[in-house]
């Protein structure tokens, strides 16, 4: 993502970074951009400070007190040494001075990318699902699903282990601690509830249960081949 207000800046960095391989796409104005950059799948924003809407400090302070952990690199005027350092301490993770050199500018996208590759372990994607557990916040077609916090804990359990079994005793270890006695329904009750708001957004991941044993996330046509099958 590339944002600023300067159209024919983000014009000529969209059509170049597109010439050296990295996909891209502009927006002019604060608004815009933090509402894109709240979608999973975006690998780095390009935000100018000085932004209609919302400001671009505004926008990245948004985005990390929501936990959103996407690399930024903001673009700061000649000599404002206190804009760049404010720009760091919202959480950006680098800085360009304005006027930059493109290559420059591509060198840099690569360099904090590699680095968010650390932590590309802490979102996971299964069909059209989107989980980011570090900020416990999940997506399906790009809408967000509001989960309770044990619903979150049961689906990230069962998308990190996504087309196997998760058996029930898994489950009170993972995601209650052993706190509830094995005889409890909370467990199915959690699950039903899950599988509801799959139900509602998700037309691609369903919750099988698999009798005795436990849960298991599959794919919709896998769950409905299977099903078959076993008739």
């Amino acid at each position: 993502m590339v944002v600023d207000d300067e159209r024919r800046l983000v014009e000529l960095i969209v059509d170049y970074l597109s010439e050296v391989g990295i996909d891209a796409e502009g927006f002019f104005d604060g608004r815009a951009g933090l509402a894109a950059a709240r979608q999973p799948g975006v690998g780095a924003v390009v935000l100018d400070l000085m932004l209609p809407a919302i400001g671009g400090l505004e926008v990245c302070r948004r985005l990390r007190a929501e936990g959103n952990k996407t690399p930024i690199l903001m673009l700061t005027a000649r000599g404002a040494v206190t804009e760049r350092v404010a720009g760091l301490e919202a959480g950006a993770d680098d800085y360009l001075v304005k006027p930059f050199a493109l290559e420059e500018l591509a060198a840099r996208l690569r360099v904090i990318e590699r680095r968010a590759e650390v932590s590309d372990d802490e979102r996971l994607a299964f069909g059209d699902l989107v989980v980011d557990l570090s900020s416990r916040r999940t997506w399906c077609h790009e809408q967000e699903i509001d989960l309770a916090r044990r619903e979150f804990d049961v689906l990230a359990a069962l998308i990190g282990n996504a087309g196997r079994v998760v058996s029930r005793s898994y489950l009170l270890d993972d995601v209650w601690n052993g706190d509830v006695d094995i005889r409890s329904n909370a467990i199915e009750v959690h699950v039903s509830r899950l599988r509801a708001h799959l139900q509602d957004v998700s037309d691609q991941v369903a919750i099988t249960t698999v009798r005795g044993v436990g849960y298991r996330l599959e794919l919709r046509g896998t769950a409905t081949a299977k099903g078959k099958a076993a008739r």
